[in-house]
């Protein structure tokens, strides 16, 4: 036996015998589970690209994902790209340490990589995407688990806060979690499907999180009435809680999910 396979491979074991026990210490004794959901977000210069990446999305990585963490995987494109779409990529786990299992586990599956082979072993002079940004978010306390709307005509808006300071971006989510802001949300309809505080990731600190609707003017209706809504007056109304102290940029998407989204 050559000296680098058995390095490789008592790596792997070893590594395989540590993460074990790490996911089961890392079990919670009953639900309901915080949360956590890696955002990928892919960029192409043409459909080519696109086309390989979503081939490996609907075939290989749904699939298996759902076998090994029995998890519905987000996948979404813009409603209004500008040029060619991005592809959004939204992976819901029950604990950080299943992201860590996740991904051990896919590295070493020899199936997943042939069956990706197109994508996973694109060459660099042509590659299946131009840029992927990730990020892992952690659930927010008052919605720990994510809520999936019903699989009819929908719509969804990815929005993301972020904030000057890890302060402001604290206080900012405290609106979410203590003072009724997810509430107004969910009695409203917006059928909220997370929300999330970003641990890792670009812009930090941020918090991001996604709602639900049938069509842009479903939309326009809803965040009318959250503007009119007495408690968000309330809440909003409070000097400590002014956007201008704790919110630097708000970025909003809207989605369309693609025929083999889990979400």
């Amino acid at each position: 036996m050559k000296r680098r396979s058995f390095v490789k491979g008592s790596l792997i074991s070893g590594a395989a015998t540590a993460i074990a026990p790490a996911i089961a210490m890392a079990q919670p004794d009953k639900p309901p589970y915080v949360e956590h959901y890696e955002l990928r977000v892919y960029t192409f210069k043409d459909e080519r690209q696109q086309k390989i990446t979503e081939d490996f999305f609907r075939d290989v990585y749904v699939p298996m994902v759902k076998k090994q963490i029995y998890e519905p995987v987000g996948v979404f494109t813009e409603l209004y790209p500008t040029g060619q779409t991005k592809l959004y990529v939204l992976v819901p786990y029950n604990t950080y340490v299943h992201w860590e299992g996740l991904n051990f586990r896919l590295e070493t599956d020899k199936e997943y990589w042939a069956k990706g082979a197109a994508f996973l072993n694109a060459p660099a002079s042509d590659p299946a995407f131009e840029r992927m940004d990730t990020s892992l978010m952690k659930a927010f306390m008052h919605m720990r688990m994510k809520q999936l709307p019903p699989r009819e005509q929908r719509i969804f808006e990815l929005r993301q806060y972020k904030s000057a300071s890890e302060a402001a971006g604290k206080k900012k989510i405290e609106m979410f979690n203590d003072k009724g802001e997810i509430d107004i949300f969910k009695r409203l309809g917006f059928k909220p499907v997370f929300f999330g505080e970003t641990i890792f990731g670009n812009d930090r600190p941020n918090l991001t999180y996604m709602v639900t609707f049938k069509d842009m003017e479903d939309k326009a209706a809803h965040w009318k009435a959250f503007g009119s809504d007495p408690e968000w007056k309330k809440i909003s109304a409070v000097p400590e809680y002014a956007d201008a102290l704790l919110v630097s940029k708000i970025t909003s998407t809207m989605l369309v999910p693609t025929s083999y989204s889990g979400i």
